[in-house]
């Protein structure tokens, strides 16, 4: 059989599966429908904003972006998302 390199995080993965740390969805259908729904309800884009920046910062964001392999509005979107929801980490560099 051929070997599989996995990195540190496909072998904590694999590992934590194998440990039976993982169970089962209850009604798997209806919790796929529910996902979904959610999904669909998030990602809803009905608004049209128009917004003044700097040249530079636009700049930068359509370089991050093209690295993320994401189209730039997508990614101002989902910043702004993850800011009002909470979910917006702030790193602290040093």
């Amino acid at each position: 059989m051929k070997k599989i390199n996995l990195n540190e995080e496909e072998t904590e993965l694999l590992d934590s599966i194998e440990s039976g740390e993982w169970n089962s969805v209850q009604n798997l259908k209806e919790t796929i429908i529910s996902h979904q729904e959610i999904a669909r309800n998030t990602l809803k884009k009905d608004k049209r904003v128009n917004l003044r920046m700097s040249s530079k910062d636009l700049e930068a964001i359509k370089t991050f972006a093209v690295e993320e392999g994401l189209p730039y509005q997508t990614l101002m979107s989902s910043v702004l998302h993850k800011f009002i929801t909470g979910r917006l980490v702030d790193k602290q560099v040093g």
